[in-house]
């Protein structure tokens, strides 16, 4: 894994535009790249192309869609900008907000009308931190359909993908143009493709231990339920080519993953008043905080568990995603019809659980925020029958990475773009902070998308120039 120099380097053969991952941010690259005129060829590791994208529920945040006008929302790319940056603390740099905010919308109906990538609006509830109704996602919630969706769009638009390809080196020249890149078969070959442009889509670094500690060491000990291919490569490369990088404690976790099954539950089932119960009966958290966060709120706790306690409201919702109804099937769901039965069930406290669903009906009561800072309404109040699901934190995808641009270059550490680099997703710097509190719902595809489109226009753009 290394930058090599490209002086008297032969390559086997060339391609004007070389994507790097066939996740949602390469595939999405390739088509805009081929949109624009350019042969694009794609690079995947693995022998099934699936990443981070197959493990998520598939949503991808855009305001000023068709399908929101068509909902009557009324939403802008200001607006949801706010939103990136508020969850952020102000972090975020608001024009880089702005920059996905404004590319996301465009990008889900291009999908849908160019590509015939089928979406529908999210409806029902709205995720926190975010102003309105704007997730756009396949009928089944899943990302794995997300992902087949996009490698048909990008097969029926005559794209090469090579499977079972693992790009290892770089080949860059004295100004820091990449030329081509040495890849891996699994049989051992190797050959050398030449390029005009290449795009880094490979995604972050959860799947190296050594740098998930180096990085984020409060998430280390966690499971990591994210794609374990996603070794940090692009960082890697960045970093020998003298790129810039920014938020490195930046990461999706989830609170809510059951266990030891290893599919995420929903946090829609937390924002119809769920809540989430320790070992001892205990609440430990404002919930509402959005279910990164709380991924290392519950791997510290005793046995690095917790239960969602939730009442028919997010039942209600959250089967209408796929995960949740295999969950279902699978004998994951408790159910209790009493208070009594809900602490039989689950193994916990009684006097510790009743006590915790007091203080909740007394916060939707009063009105008051309770200890934790979260408000309660009436119509949240949990009632029987009550659910239940045993869940860990984990690690899904890190959202630091290389710096770059508006139109996804890569940028050096003076703010220079390098020659005919570009990133995405999971491989570039996204748009949630420096720490796990930054991850506004959707946010890994919403990088991945919206900057994985700027990628690929931009890398049309140079192989244009270089005519």
């Amino acid at each position: 894994m290394a930058v090599l120099s490209a002086e008297g380097v032969e390559f086997d053969f060339e391609v004007p535009v070389v994507v790097v991952g066939a996740g949602a941010c390469g595939l999405v690259a390739a088509l805009a790249a081929h949109d624009e005129g350019q042969e694009v060829l794609v690079l995947e590791r693995d022998e099934n192309p699936t990443g981070s994208t197959s493990l998520s529920a598939g949503l991808i945040p855009a305001p000023c869609t068709r399908l929101q006008k068509e909902a009557g929302i009324e939403d802008s790319p200001e607006l949801f900008a706010q939103d990136l940056v508020a969850k952020t603390h102000d972090h975020t740099p608001y024009d880089q907000a702005l920059a996905a905010a404004r590319a996301a919308g465009p990008m889900i109906d291009w999908l849908m009308e160019k590509h015939q990538v089928e979406f529908e609006l999210v409806r029902g509830f709205l995720y926190p931190g975010h102003s309105r109704l704007r997730m756009h996602g396949p009928k089944s919630r899943t990302g794995a359909d997300l992902e087949q969706n996009l490698l048909s769009a990008v097969s029926n638009a005559g794209i090469d993908l090579i499977t079972g390809a693992s790009v290892e080196d770089l080949y860059v020249d004295t100004a820091g143009r990449v030329a081509g890149v040495r890849f891996r078969r699994p049989n051992g070959a190797q050959e050398m493709l030449g390029c005009k442009a290449l795009v880094l889509a490979c995604c972050g670094f959860a799947g190296d231990a050594e740098m998930v500690r180096r990085y984020i060491p409060e998430i280390a000990d966690a499971e990591c339920c994210g794609h374990l291919s996603n070794t940090g490569d692009a960082v890697k490369w960045g970093e020998a080519l003298g790129a810039g990088l920014a938020d490195m404690g930046a990461y999706q976790g989830h609170g809510s993953v059951a266990h030891p099954h290893g599919l995420p539950l929903t946090w829609a089932v937390i924002t119809k008043g769920g809540i989430l119960l320790n070992l001892e009966g205990r609440r430990f958290s404002n919930e509402m905080r959005g279910y990164s966060e709380n991924a290392a709120e519950v791997a510290s706790q005793p046995g690095n568990v917790a239960w969602d306690i939730y009442g028919s409201g997010g039942e209600e919702a959250a089967m209408g995603f796929h995960d949740y109804r295999e969950l279902r099937k699978l004998g994951v769901v408790k159910t209790a019809n009493s208070v009594e039965e809900l602490a039989a069930v689950t193994g916990l406290p009684l006097e510790a659980v009743a006590a915790e669903l007091e203080a909740v009906e007394l916060a939707a009561q009063t009105g008051e925020p309770d200890r934790f800072g979260r408000n309660f309404s009436q119509e949240q109040l949990l009632k029987p029958p009550y659910y239940a699901v045993k869940v860990n934190g984990a690690l899904f995808h890190t959202q630091g990475g290389l710096v770059i641009d508006a139109e996804a270059r890569v940028l050096r550490e003076d703010g220079t773009p390098l020659p005919n680099l570009m990133a995405g997703g999971g491989a570039a710097r996204g748009v949630s902070g420096h720490s796990n509190y930054g991850y506004l719902s959707g946010n890994g595809l919403l990088s991945a998308t919206a900057f994985g489109r700027l990628a690929g226009i931009s890398a049309a753009g140079i192989v244009l120039e270089s005519q």
